[in-house]
């Protein structure tokens, strides 16, 4: 019973030509070859079998009367099930014209009459091969859009979870840190109450990311002192620079740009953390400079690190890059930080970008537009 299903013919392949004899000879070859066939010698006749049943491939005579072979792909091409069914014109004409106007118009290949029954064999079969490695591309893309959703969602589920008793921690250390205590308990827990929240921002960074991606986070415009948010963001360092220098550089003493401030800030911050990250103990300086050009506010946030390699400066905005850069062992950032800097700065009509020299440090650049943008994009516009 096995041999005989593996006889079948697997493959059904219709054949549209005005020509008797052209259908008798086709049809013999291709049954030859195995294959399921339907002859028809007018192209309304083949439309409308095509239409309630696709076939496999189609082979297309282009000189017909009525509807010609061109004027049938077209139709064919018109309906979604069949757009991708593959069509091979046959036709005495060899010219170069005729040719191009079959690629044009949906074609994928071209067969001369007469017929040699080694290249009918060797393009049908190419093609219905080809057409059967795009549907199980199509099929596996599917699928793994379904499981990246699934992975996402249950992700941003234990992310969602996690942040609930993690505000909670946060909320009783600094409860605790109000009562008078030994100034050993003190340091140690403002070094955990630190901890905390650098693991909350990492935690609100994977919601938002996610968010933005999906185009559900709006942006709130207000005139913002990116000097003042410098300020703020270097104060909430205090404690973890050690011995790193952090300072503010700038022309000007506010350099007021429109942005979502709670989102510029927290870009601002990512940059900062990520440099101290990287950067030494001892010796290490991060400098937050900031400028005016024409049309721009200029961020940069340098630091005397280790430096990021060439090869990977632009990759390291890309969270799909992350895992591969941990990988190699390049260290440039963490978790998906510059991911949200990127999303955030591209939702602003912004640009943001990183120069560095390995041994010698980096400097990430951000460009904040100086006017509002004539309709505030949100995050779907980002990326």
């Amino acid at each position: 019973m096995g041999e005989n299903q593996e006889s079948l013919p697997r493959y059904t392949v219709m054949v549209i030509d005005d020509t008797p004899t052209n259908l008798t000879l086709l049809n013999d070859i291709l049954q030859k070859m195995n294959y399921r066939v339907q002859a028809f010698p007018r192209g309304d006749l083949a439309i409308k079998a095509a239409l309630k049943k696709p076939p496999d491939l189609i082979l297309l005579d282009i000189m017909m009367p009525e509807l010609n072979g061109f004027e049938v792909c077209k139709i064919l091409k018109g309906h979604d099930h069949l757009k991708d069914v593959p069509i091979i014109f046959i036709s005495a004409l060899d010219d170069i014209q005729n040719k191009v106007k079959a690629f044009s118009v949906g074609g994928v290949d071209y067969v001369t009459k007469p017929f040699q029954y080694e290249e009918v064999h060797a393009r049908v079969k190419t093609h219905l091969e080809l057409n059967e490695q795009k549907k199980k591309l199509k099929e596996n893309y599917k699928r793994l859009k379904e499981l990246e959703a699934m992975r996402d969602s249950l992700v941003h589920m234990i992310v969602h979870d996690l942040r609930s008793p993690l505000m909670s921690i946060t909320g009783f250390l600094d409860l605790t840190l109000m009562e008078k205590l030994p100034e050993k308990a003190t340091e140690y827990l403002t070094h955990v109450k630190d901890s905390s929240n650098m693991l909350l921002e990492l935690i609100n960074t994977l919601l938002d990311v996610s968010k933005m991606e999906s185009g559900r986070m709006e942006l709130t415009y207000s005139p913002v002192d990116i000097n003042e948010i410098v300020r703020k963001v270097l104060s909430s360092y205090a404690s973890l620079k050690r011995e790193r220098t952090l300072e503010l550089k700038s022309e000007r003493k506010e350099i007021v740009v429109p942005c979502d401030e709670q989102l510029i800030e927290r870009v601002i911050w990512n940059l900062v953390g990520n440099s101290l990250k990287f950067t030494p103990e001892k010796g290490g300086r991060i400098i937050v400079t900031t400028r005016l050009s024409e049309l721009h506010a200029i961020v940069s946030v340098s630091d005397n690190g280790h430096g990021i390699p060439e090869e990977y400066q632009g990759k390291i905005f890309d969270k799909f890059s992350q895992a591969a850069l941990k990988k190699s062992g390049t260290r440039a950032s963490t978790g998906l930080g510059l991911t949200f800097c990127k999303l955030v700065v591209e939702a602003h009509g912004g640009n943001i970008y990183v120069k560095s020299r390995e041994n010698e440090g980096s400097t990430f650049f951000v460009e904040l537009p100086l006017a509002p943008q004539t309709s505030p994009r949100d995050s779907s516009s980002a990326g």
